[in-house]
């Protein structure tokens, strides 16, 4: 269908903040609202096949062996921090992350501290951001922890070459898939990760408070747990048995009652994502992001802070104004409409896939009458 008829809006440029739903996502929580009003929990087995089929939605965005891989979890910064806390540390152990990381993928590991666990933060601004992370890890290296796109450059890193080297090492991979996960392909088994984690409410076109976290078979039973409740038993549904122990598969992360609010709003955006198909929503996010790119360069004064490799791109494009301030320049593209977000010294776009091309030229030709 037209892509008007699946979002009624047209110049948001958030999808790497926290990004609109589309018009089913709506449609999804209204229903379940009235649902609840008139019959309450009546059809709640239903509501466990959402949650599954939003857990086999997810397995397969992340090409995760199974769906028993991968927790429904509260934000990124909570399965950031099951690892963090659920590894057994030893004082001198590191922790290896970039100079570019948002504070949930840097705060995490600098909290082990206390532990004797060093974090060693590596400047990726050059030519070859990979080889400098591969390089920075020596045999006290535990883990290291990389966004697979930068939230304020949008640098996007090359997971399966970080993956290899990180096997070769005997260091565990952990990626923040947060800006990558719903813009392009990403695959955890190519990525010979660890842990991967994202929140719905980005380039998934879901609601704040829900996300996924994967975590690999063999290590499953290596995080220590912290949080502990009915849900992560094995034997979930029996209230009356005394003696339990934690579910075998990822469930063992979820303590506690799911939120299936936010279940009902992100299988109805997954189920959008897969209709379109992950490749075409790529192209058409590389489609906007180049236009965006070559048309903001003309600008005068303009200053682009984010690659202009197409491989090193994904959906964010960040900008800065010779003699612009970019607090005055965020508040006048507000004014008109033009809902963006200012991060990494610069003004940050991220079109997503429904953009259309009239919103695209629209905004150009505003930046060159702003500029």
């Amino acid at each position: 269908p037209p892509r008007s008829t699946l979002f009624p809006y047209t110049t948001l440029f958030r999808s790497a903040a926290v990004a609109p739903w589309p018009r089913r996502a709506s449609a999804a929580v209204c229903a379940f609202a009235e649902q609840n009003l008139r019959v309450g929990a009546r059809d709640y087995p239903q509501w466990l096949q959402l949650e599954q089929r939003l857990r086999q939605r997810l397995a397969r965005l992340l090409n995760a062996p199974s769906t028993a891989d991968v927790a429904l979890v509260k934000n990124t910064s909570e399965a950031l921090s099951f690892v963090a806390f659920g590894l057994d540390w030893r004082p001198g152990d590191q922790v290896v992350i970039s100079d570019q990381e948002f504070p949930s993928n840097r705060v995490v590991w600098e909290a082990l501290r206390p532990q004797g666990v060093e974090v060693v933060e590596v400047d990726i601004a050059g030519s070859d951001p990979e080889a400098a992370l591969i390089e920075a890890c020596t045999p006290r290296t535990r883990l290291l922890a990389i966004s697979a796109v930068q939230y304020a450059s949008g640098l996007r890193l090359d997971m399966p070459r970080l993956g290899a080297g990180c096997t070769e090492r005997g260091v565990l991979l952990c990626i923040d898939a947060i800006q990558q996960l719903g813009a392009q392909p990403f695959d955890v088994q190519a990525s010979g990760c660890a842990f991967a984690m994202a929140d719905g409410h980005k380039w998934l076109l879901g609601p704040e408070g829900l996300g996924v976290f994967y975590c690999r078979r063999d290590l499953r039973e290596q995080l220590r747990l912290h949080e502990y409740g009915w849900h992560m038993l094995e034997d979930a549904g029996n209230y009356d048995r005394r003696d339990w122990q934690p579910a075998k598969t990822a469930r063992r992360f979820e303590c506690g009652s799911p939120n299936m609010l936010g279940a009902v709003a992100l299988e109805a955006s997954l189920a959008l994502l897969e209709e379109v198909g992950m490749a075409q929503v790529a192209t058409l996010i590389e489609q906007r992001i180049a236009r965006l790119h070559a048309g903001i360069a003309a600008l005068p004064g303009a200053r682009l802070l984010s690659p202009q490799e197409p491989g090193r791109r994904a959906g964010i494009l960040t900008f800065a104004l010779a003699g612009r301030d970019n607090g005055e320049l965020f508040e006048a593209l507000k004014k008109e409409q033009v809902v963006c977000a200012q991060r990494g010294g610069g003004i940050r776009l991220s079109p997503h896939f429904y953009t259309t091309e009239t919103v695209i030229e629209d905004t150009l030709a505003l930046l060159h009458r702003l500029a």
